[in-house]
């Protein structure tokens, strides 16, 4: 007599069809902008540089448009944003967030900041382009130019970002590092200086 298989207790695997696999990419895409709206605001106060401060601005207007673009993407499709977090974006934006915490605003903050944002930039880059493509073969046109525009936008302000780290950001944290060096080495001088008074006397 043939053994019985014992229930593993797990349940069977699904098999999205390619609307369910745009309808899941969207609703991650939408957690993940609607995350970093919340956060942005709290990133730019922190920061020194205004250049930067306008950037985060643009971008938070950005994505304001972009979830209102998903949003109704999702009535055309009658599906909704759902509520379950993207964890990939959370941790992206917990960093920034820990980066505020633990570096004094200035300089070297900024520099960090720039590098959280374009990591979080370059993980909603490869999102929007997975969509496209789902959206594509669907046909769900409004989707379609809905990452279209973000691809666009979202390709600029990381190059914008990179510009902004080479011209302003990165000479003044240099140059921070010089002004330190350059005072530790005057004080480094006073009390050589001192301590030869000291023994000609």
């Amino acid at each position: 007599m043939a053994a019985k298989r014992k229930s593993t207790g797990r349940s069977r695997k699904e098999s999205p069809d390619a609307n369910e696999l745009l309808t899941l990419e969207l609703q991650e895409i939408h957690s993940a902008e609607s995350q970093l709206s919340r956060v942005l605001p709290r990133l730019t106060r922190s920061i020194e540089s205004e250049q930067l401060g306008k950037m985060l601005d643009e971008r938070l207007t950005q994505g304001a448009r972009l979830i209102e673009e998903i949003e109704a993407v999702f009535e055309e499709m009658e599906e909704s944003p759902g509520r379950k977090k993207n964890v990939a974006a959370e941790g992206l934006i917990n960093d920034a967030r820990e980066h505020v915490q633990e570096i004094e605003a200035g300089a070297a903050l900024d520099a960090v900041l720039i590098g959280a944002m374009q990591k979080t930039e370059h993980y909603c880059i490869a999102a929007w382009g997975t969509a496209r493509a789902l959206a594509q073969a669907v046909g769900q046109k409004s989707a379609v130019r809905a990452m279209d525009r973000a691809l666009k936008e979202g390709g600029t302000f990381d190059d914008r970002l990179t510009k902004l780290a080479e011209k302003e950001v990165t000479p003044a944290l240099l140059a921070m590092a010089d002004e330190e060096e350059a005072s530790e080495e005057s004080a480094r001088s006073g009390k050589i200086s001192g301590s030869q008074n000291r023994a000609s006397a």
